[in-house]
């Protein structure tokens, strides 16, 4: 996309054949390469890095500096108000959501309501603390707005928190949230956005706490960003972060200790324990700052694009199903998230062909959110106990899943059109090949492909 440069992404890779391609990085979903201006921050930065918050030095003062000016950033990007919100530093989304719920003190007579769509990191968390409901998907997989009214009307009262993803890391598919903000407002409890999907593509706008279709928590991870530094984020009411005990104590997190007292810093450092990671949180801002530059609708706009051309391509690969939205026309209205099969073909094979035969990377599996993907695969029980015995014993042939690519800013329409024509000739040769399949074997990277920039390991390729 122009104005945005990312690290690598003209590097070549050894293909199973031996030869040398440039790798198309297709698995964004998943996460993504630094952008070349955030490298080059986190770089021009290194030489000042020092302790922050009570080193007297100048690099101490200028690190403090630049990692409060980096909550400033994140709070500016999703539209929150720090008279209002807080910005919490973590590792991801995942811990994000972790802190989230230890904070809301929830009991075992609460009730939290999630989707079928959710990721794992926003699922296990809740039925850990609370009594967990779930919003239905429908066939193609989006999340059935109508259910979700009926199971906050229903609890209403007893509802604590609508958690919801603010974009499928399967489907692409976009839930409503501010609408769904309303209901959960109208229904006595808050709502928390999972956006580590939904912030690398989409404008955010939190909104102020007085309009009912306000978000009150959001949780981001910066490796999904183009800032792979190990940071994320967890945005959130200032109201539930100023009181309160962390679940995560130590050094950074009190006013005061005594041997039998303990008096808590101010929100966010009270949620902050230890040392923080002060590189991920300047490369997270240098990217929010590149993106912004460009404009979240001029990513939208790029990556929409990409998704029409995608699923108007796929559609003529023989024999192969997307599932969820598969309309061209409506690629504005989701992510460029898009999974899908081909007859004959298990998903890991698919996913391994197109590195080891076309340099093209996606990802293949449940993606973390088996739930969702059983729904998808209309798994009926004893299907699902199959693979649950098998994985169990770690087992993983013939695992149900997908195949999934995924679009980012680095993504031209030539790498689409790459997908496509490798979608094609893989499909041909499984035809032709159905009644006697080629065996597959483990390609060792050797010295060649690691003065090339390999590392040392292993690829799976086809037997020649």
């Amino acid at each position: 996309m122009k104005g945005l440069s990312l690290v690598g992404a003209d590097h070549a890779v050894r293909l199973a054949n031996g030869r040398q391609r440039r790798y198309v990085n297709l698995d964004n979903a998943a996460s993504t390469p630094p952008l070349r201006a955030v490298l080059d921050a986190v770089t021009e930065f290194m030489p000042w890095y020092s302790s922050v918050h009570r080193g007297a030095g100048q690099k101490s003062l200028l690190s403090t500096h630049r990692y409060e000016r980096a909550r400033e950033t994140v709070a500016r990007f999703v539209g929150a108000d720090l008279c209002d919100h807080v910005v919490v530093f973590g590792r991801n989304t995942t811990e994000a959501i972790n802190k989230l719920s230890y904070r809301l003190a929830l009991s075992a007579d609460d009730v939290v309501v999630i989707s079928q769509l959710e990721h794992h990191s926003n699922d296990l968390p809740w039925r850990a603390r609370a009594r967990v409901l779930r919003i239905r998907a429908d066939a193609q997989g989006a999340l059935d707005e109508e259910h979700a009214a009926q199971l906050l009307r229903e609890n209403a009262g007893r509802v604590r928190l609508l958690a919801v993803t603010g974009g499928s890391n399967v489907t692409g598919h976009l839930p409503p949230i501010h609408r769904l903000a309303v209901l959960a407002h109208s229904a006595g409890a808050r709502i928390l956005v999972d956006a580590a999907q939904l912030a690398p593509h989409r404008r955010i706008e939190m909104g102020a706490l007085d309009d009912p279709a306000h978000l009150d928590y959001l949780a981001l991870s910066g490796h999904k960003m183009y800032a792979p530094f190990g940071v994320g984020a967890l945005i959130g009411r200032r109201d539930t972060f100023e009181r309160g005990e962390p679940e995560m104590r130590g050094g950074g997190t009190i006013r005061f200790v005594s041997t039998d007292d303990v008096a808590w810093a101010a929100a966010p450092e009270r949620d902050e324990a230890g040392t923080p990671n002060v590189v991920g949180a300047i490369a997270l801002a240098a990217a929010i700052d590149s993106l912004e530059r460009v404009g979240m609708d001029a990513v939208a706009a790029h990556e929409s694009a990409l998704t029409a051309h995608a699923l108007r391509g796929l559609a003529t690969v023989p024999g192969l199903r997307i599932h969820g939205d598969a309309a061209p026309s409506r690629a504005s209205q989701r992510l460029g998230v898009i999974p899908f099969e081909i007859s004959g073909l298990g998903h890991a094979e698919l996913a391994a062909r197109l590195a080891a035969e076309h340099a093209i990377g996606v990802r293949s599996g449940c993606f973390c959110a088996h739930p969702y993907l059983v729904h998808l695969l209309r798994l009926d029980a004893a299907q699902i106990r199959a693979a649950q015995l098998r994985l169990i014993r770690d087992d993983h042939r013939d695992t149900p899943g997908l195949t999934r690519v995924s679009f980012g800013v680095g993504n031209a329409l030539e790498d689409v059109d790459a997908l496509v024509a490798a979608l094609g000739d893989i499909a041909d040769r499984n035809v032709l090949n159905r009644s006697r399949p080629a065996p597959f074997r483990m390609l060792r990277f050797d010295r060649a492909a690691r003065k090339h920039g390999s590392d040392t390991g292993t690829v799976i390729g086809p037997m020649r």
